[in-house]
């Protein structure tokens, strides 16, 4: 066994390929790596992809390349315990992702005319979806929303899987006038009833906030990240400002951290 793969900077995929079959190696390799398995290594798959999402929000393509990059060694990784547990390989995993794109789009690769908006594709594919599920025999509308998803993001991907099949309201009046009565629902919950209550209340509430994003052509996940983004912008105002007169935000009271806040805002408007 040589190493001249391994320090090949052109080796490309099989460079990683074998980079990852050595590192869980049982007697040569990373005693980390090791003892990972499906279960231990999906956290950092998911936290992958979010780090990816983060890169392309800022914009950032260098970030975004080196992301992208440890995203890819993560299906590198489940590749690899699949090959040992005799499941399935890397190219057992490109072929099946190939195979799905071609028969996915026969538009492109068939004999079908691409004289078809965006919007009519999105409805094919759910067809075509529909029908791997039949397949499968999973034939329900909501049967592959997967259950780890975020449940921001799961709450979407259920209702516009079920509006598919024509359980949605019109517009977003309907959704506005259902959003009254969940805060007015989680109100009563609040005053009257016991903590589980609440709970199921605003998890009603939160699930009506989706939907009316969805109808108002809002990425929610997105929405939330940009609320998140100004938060942080904001309250890190405080904090320079406070440091300014030499204090913290603990050292202030309530209406001095609002004013600052305000000042902020306005800033960021009139900017």
């Amino acid at each position: 066994m040589t190493d001249d793969l391994i320090h090949d900077p052109e080796g490309g995929m099989p460079r990683l390929l074998e980079i990852m079959r050595r590192l869980r190696d049982p007697d040569t390799g990373c005693p980390w790596d090791i003892e990972q398995t499906f279960d231990t290594i999906a956290p950092y798959t998911i936290e992958e992809a979010y780090e990816v999402a983060d890169a392309i929000a800022r914009r950032h393509m260098e970030d975004l390349k080196s992301e992208l990059g440890d995203l890819l060694l993560q299906v590198v990784y489940h590749a690899e315990m699949g090959r040992e547990a005799g499941a399935f390989s890397f190219d057992d995993i490109a072929r099946a992702v190939s195979d799905k794109m071609v028969d996915r789009h026969p538009h492109v690769f068939g004999d079908e005319s691409r004289d078809k908006s965006a919007a009519q594709q999105t409805v094919d594919w759910e067809a075509q979806k529909a029908k791997e599920r039949a397949a499968r025999a999973r034939s329900g509308v909501l049967a592959d929303v997967a259950l780890n998803l975020p449940a921001l993001m799961r709450a979407e991907k259920l209702q516009k899987r079920a509006a598919r099949v024509g359980f949605d309201w019109p517009d977003t009046g309907p959704v506005l006038d259902k959003l009254a009565e969940e805060s007015r629902e989680l109100v009563e919950a609040r005053d009257r009833l016991g903590a589980e209550a609440i709970a199921e209340e605003y998890g009603d509430l939160l699930f009506v906030v989706v939907n009316l994003g969805r109808h108002l052509g809002v990425d929610v996940e997105t929405a939330l990240r940009g609320a998140n983004a100004k938060f942080t912008r904001r309250f890190e105002a405080i904090e320079a400002t406070l440091a300014q007169q030499g204090r913290g935000p603990e050292d202030a009271t309530l209406a001095e951290m609002d004013a600052i806040w305000d000042a902020a805002k306005r800033a960021e408007k009139t900017a």
